[in-house]
């Protein structure tokens, strides 16, 4: 449930009513807004405790929570959450733009796509180290080399960047290193990975599952936030439908249906969405006008030659186009690029 307490209530009351609630043996997580500070109490509803609450002094209102994903929801969270990442704010007036190459393969390809990705414009790095790919045989990254490499990229360019993080016992490295993890579409509900990202605190790109409903990717950003990591930061994908000619299907509905339901910020994923780098472009313009907060936008300098996604990659020259294209449609719609 919610508790809403009156506008400006004292410190005490709601010490008052934290303390109660815990007494009741709820979970209690506190959001406080300019004029008004909700209570959202985790627990067992039991009729008699939110008659109790509400008859505490300061206390406007109890609310019932209807959704599974509590600490996630507008109910307990009307404003928008703004995540502060390295400097880079995601939720905010900016549509902050993220690129790079789908894995590290060389300090030569990475540094290139950096630089060519900062000239452009873009305010964040993105590249794997570990890759959880289909096939076993496949490249599955260079691990703690392609870490460093990352971390120098960021030293000559100034770009933070984030990384995919596949196993729970990687967190605290790839984290030492890392501005933000990303849990790919594949770990969406790796629920053990999710506490454990969520015990990190590291700002987190959440993707949606390959098949999940909206509900189920909301219920996984739950696990993350429960474990005390408010900084979590979605990302459609596209999901699996009966469509051949393209990867997935980006659902661009997504983007309004979750901030409908979430406070938590949204950004797109036009490479994977589509794995064709022909329809990149017009997939991100369609995304940015449908209120995404960000971009996730694979670059190689040689896509061609790439050890991963290659088809789906742009080329820097691509990239730096798509850019020029994306301003316009930004400031329609309210925002900076």
């Amino acid at each position: 449930m919610i508790v809403v307490m009156e506008p400006r209530a004292a410190e005490q009351r709601i010490n008052q009513v934290v303390e109660r609630l815990k007494s009741l043996g709820f979970e209690v997580h506190l959001s406080r807004g300019v004029e008004k500070t909700i209570i959202g109490a985790v627990g067992e509803r039991r009729a008699e405790a939110a008659q109790a609450i509400e008859a505490m002094p300061g206390v406007e209102k109890v609310v019932p929570i209807l959704h599974q994903f509590k600490l996630a929801g507008l109910q307990f969270k009307p404003e928008r959450s703004v995540i502060n990442v390295s400097g880079i704010e995601f939720g905010g007036e900016k549509v902050v733009c993220i690129a790079g190459p789908c894995a590290v393969e060389s300090r030569e390809q990475l540094i290139a796509v950096a630089e060519a990705a900062k000239q452009a414009g873009a305010d964040m790095l993105r590249g794997g180290a570990f890759k959880p790919r289909t096939s076993p045989y496949s490249f599955h990254g260079l691990e703690e080399e392609g870490l460093k490499l990352l971390a120098e990229a960021r030293e000559v360019t100034g770009l933070p960047f984030v990384t995919e993080v596949v196993n729970p016992r990687d967190i605290e490295l790839v984290a030492s290193y890392a501005d933000m993890l990303q849990i790919g579409a594949r770990n969406m509900q790796n629920f053990t990975l999710l506490r454990e990202v969520g015990a990190s605190g590291k700002p987190v790109i959440l993707k949606r599952g390959l098949s999940a409903t909206i509900e189920e990717w909301l219920n996984a950003a739950e696990y993350i936030i429960s474990a005390g990591n408010w900084n979590v930061i979605l990302c459609e994908r596209g999901i699996r439908t009966f469509e051949t000619f393209t990867r997935n299907t980006l659902d661009v509905s997504a983007i309004p249906a979750v901030k409908s339901l979430s406070h938590l910020p949204i950004i797109a994923d036009p490479s994977h969405a589509t794995g064709k780098s022909k329809l990149v472009p017009a997939v991100a313009l369609a995304a940015v006008a449908a209120g995404a907060d960000g971009l996730l936008i694979e670059v190689h300098p040689c896509p061609s030659e790439a050890l991963s996604d290659g088809p789906q990659s742009l080329t820097p020259a691509e990239f730096k186009s798509l850019m020029t294209e994306l301003r316009p449609i930004a400031a329609a719609v309210g925002r900076l690029l």
